[in-house]
């Protein structure tokens, strides 16, 4: 071997030796930084003709851990995801207050049941009467207070997912401007590690707020894609797009680099994001379309029982709610009986009409009266009160008004056979002697049946998303009004069509009390939105979505739509606290002053079962307001204590995994300690060894000259 090769043998090793100091030193400093991934040097021997030549740096490197990093990332989506679903329903639990607590939000309607008791001791109290109803408005003042909040947060949520996407298309454009760095120092044998362990702090950013895959470039770098293999980072970065469309199910898609603007949709399974359009397109909305199918159910049992009671004196004129049909369709498919009584100022019955729709028939204080059918029931019922008083039907609102403003109106379905349609008396389904009023048609159960006229002009549209379980949109389809005779039935099989409605996915059915319910198909779960709808009833009706509650938007808003009716609020002697007796004998008071039977039946209107419709994910039953109250409380309970108890799990999974990495990328001192006396010694080696070959070159010269 000659001297010039023992002494290139010494440089490579001192300046491998220097190298591996640099590290070393550059590692003892960043011990403490947070993201550092301690650095290594891979060396090689320089071999020349099967002889050791030196030695040299093939590179620098991060001491990478791939499973490690890879189990970082996914526990860092699962804690995103878990977080943000966790805040919302701790901050939704708020809203209804602690369930152990007198003030919380069920306790309010016990406040109402309790008032109406103490009333029905005296009936005759105005400062009863005046407490009963400022407990209802208790009542409902706080169900529109929360639904209010929980719109609110389903906004604030829209406006997040944004934010967050707006911040991984930032992370994604820094995360691939890195790799020309970093692939330029590759080439040109430079450390890079500086790049790479910036670029890994993006990464582990970016995967909290979705869940990614992330692989090695062959000449430096990385390649991001998504869950579902989208390239998102690594030839050039990919824009991502939240997807809005006003009360529809928002959702992802995304524009690759290479893709010529080609939208593509972009399923996210975990990540804050996720967790985020978790928490918008389901869970705040099953929570707010629960509360307003309780308040619905609520309302509706109260109202139960005003319409089958009376204020004394009878009111003069009663008006009802708008059902949303017209005059032929809403008294059609009336069952049982009732009586429509005109009373005078003494409670004495003037004027009496009993219905048998069954028969189709009216008697008249006690005479064979007109018959009828429901296109013309309301002539012949204004022929049976005689000019005792007058109905009428506009807006879908049916009217009942005396000639006389001493006499009054008093309706009572008979005992043995009630009227009943959708489950409802003649006076509760217009809504005739309502105490809770509201401007929506919940609970959606129309009495149609499928036979009936839809109402809905044909050519009208109702685009309607479909979204699977993720929060993915599937499509939207649009279904037109179908023309024809223009019954329910053809509207259903237009939505229900398999080649221009949702027939692929899932069928609409009308129930038995006229209301209209989606179920998907097969065992994947199929969400339903509606993203616009200009179907009208008649005109100046409701939409198809409002008349029927399609849609989770139309849903989950009805609870802030309730109030006490307005005349009641002003004169709380209105309030229908005693009952028609028909039993008495002409000319005898049919109402009795301190008659409290009907505030009687408004206190125990929490124990009546009612029958529940499917509302968010909890199914529909068949319980007591009181019992649905409590569970619902509890539910709402377990969801935010379930939604905790995920957190924690998830933190708990992140903290060891990144200890666990940080164990295995981290810098130990001790190692690095170890590391410099070697290398120090290898300098000190190549230090001799350079002495060495001078001495021998030195030698070499003396004995030549």
């Amino acid at each position: 071997m000659s001297l010039n090769t023992i002494l290139n043998v010494a440089t490579s090793g001192m300046m491998a030796a220097q190298t591996g100091l640099r590290v070393v030193s550059d590692n003892i400093a960043n011990i403490n930084t947070a993201g550092y991934v301690r650095k290594t040097i891979a060396q090689s021997n320089l071999v020349s003709n099967g002889m050791g030549v030196g030695v040299n740096i093939d590179a620098i490197k991060r001491a990478t851990d791939k499973f490690m990093a890879a189990a970082s990332l996914n526990g860092a989506s699962d804690a995103g995801r878990a977080g943000a679903v966790a805040t919302a329903m701790d901050n939704a639990q708020k809203l209804f207050g602690d369930p152990s607590a007198k003030t919380n939000f069920f306790a309010t309607l016990d406040d109402v049941y309790a008032a109406f008791s103490m009333a029905a001791d005296d009936p005759s109290s105005t400062l009863l009467r005046s407490s009963a109803i400022t407990k209802v408005e208790d009542f409902l003042g706080e169900s529109k207070r929360i639904t209010s909040s929980l719109s609110s947060q389903i906004k604030d949520t829209d406006n997040r997912i944004g934010a967050d996407v707006g911040r991984v298309n930032d992370l994604l454009k820094q995360i691939d401007a890195l790799n020309v760095d970093i692939t330029r120092a590759k080439m040109a044998g430079a450390d890079g590690t500086g790049s790479e362990n910036v670029q890994s702090g993006l990464i582990n950013e970016l995967s909290t707020y979705m869940n990614i895959q992330v692989s090695d470039r062959s000449n430096g770098g990385v390649m991001v894609r998504s869950a579902e293999g989208v390239t998102l980072a690594g030839n050039g970065p990919a824009t991502v797009t939240y997807n809005q469309s006003g009360p529809a199910n928002g959702y992802l898609t995304v524009v690759t680099a290479n893709s010529g603007g080609q939208v593509m949709p972009l399923a996210v399974t975990n990540g804050e994001i996720q967790g985020l359009l978790e928490l918008r397109n389901k869970e705040l909305p099953n929570l707010s379309d629960q509360l307003g199918e309780f308040v619905s159910r609520a309302a509706e049992e109260l109202n139960r029982a005003s319409n089958a009671a009376s204020s004394v004196p009878a009111p003069s004129s009663m008006t009802g709610k708008d059902t949303g049909l017209d005059a032929n369709t809403a008294f059609a498919n009336f069952t049982g009986k009732t009586t429509i009584a005109i009373t005078n100022a003494a409670g004495a019955i003037v004027q009496r009409v009993d219905v048998d729709f069954g028969a189709g028939t009216m008697t008249v204080n006690g005479a064979a009266g007109p018959t009828f059918t429901n296109t013309n029931f309301l002539t012949q019922l204004n022929t049976a009160l005689g000019g005792a008083a007058t109905g009428t039907f506009a807006n879908g609102q049916l009217s009942l008004n005396t000639t006389t403003s001493t006499n009054g109106v008093a309706i009572v379905d008979d005992a043995a056979t009630p009227s009943t349609k959708a489950g409802k008396g003649f006076s509760q389904f217009f809504g005739l002697n309502d105490i809770i009023r509201s401007d929506g048609y919940s609970p959606y159960e129309t009495g149609m049946v499928a036979s009936d006229p839809s109402g809905f002009t044909p050519g009208q549209t109702i685009t309607l998303r479909l979204t699977d379980s993720e929060g993915s949109r599937i499509r939207d389809i649009q279904v037109a009004i179908p023309t024809g005779t223009g019954t329910m039935q053809e509207t259903l099989d237009a939505l229900n069509s398999r080649n221009s409605g949702i027939g692929l996915y899932g069928a609409f059915a009308l129930g038995s009390k006229g209301e209209l319910s989606f179920t998907p198909n097969g065992a994947t779960p199929v969400s339903l939105s509606v993203v616009e709808d200009t179907t009208q009833r008649g005109v100046g009706g409701p939409s198809l979505s409002q008349l029927f509650g399609v849609g989770m938007s139309e849903r989950s808003t009805r609870g802030g739509l309730f109030k006490v009716d307005p005349a009641m609020d002003a004169d709380p002697s209105k309030l229908p606290f005693a009952k028609l007796d028909l039993t008495v004998a002409a000319g005898v008071s049919a109402l009795a002053t301190g008659d409290g039977r009907g505030a009687l039946a408004l206190a125990k209107a929490g124990d009546v079962a009612a029958a529940f419709a499917t509302a968010g994910d909890t199914a529909g039953s068949s319980k007591t307001v009181l019992n649905y109250g409590a569970d619902f409380s509890g539910s709402i309970a377990r969801k935010a204590a379930a939604a905790t108890s995920r957190k924690e799990a998830a933190d708990s999974v992140k903290t060891e995994v990144d200890a666990q990495r940080q164990s295995q990328e981290g810098v130990n001192l001790d190692e690095e300690l170890v590391n410099l006396t070697t290398y120090q010694q290898a300098f000190n080696a190549s230090a001799r060894l350079i002495q060495a070959t001078k001495d021998m070159f030195d030698v070499l010269t003396n004995i030549v000259s």
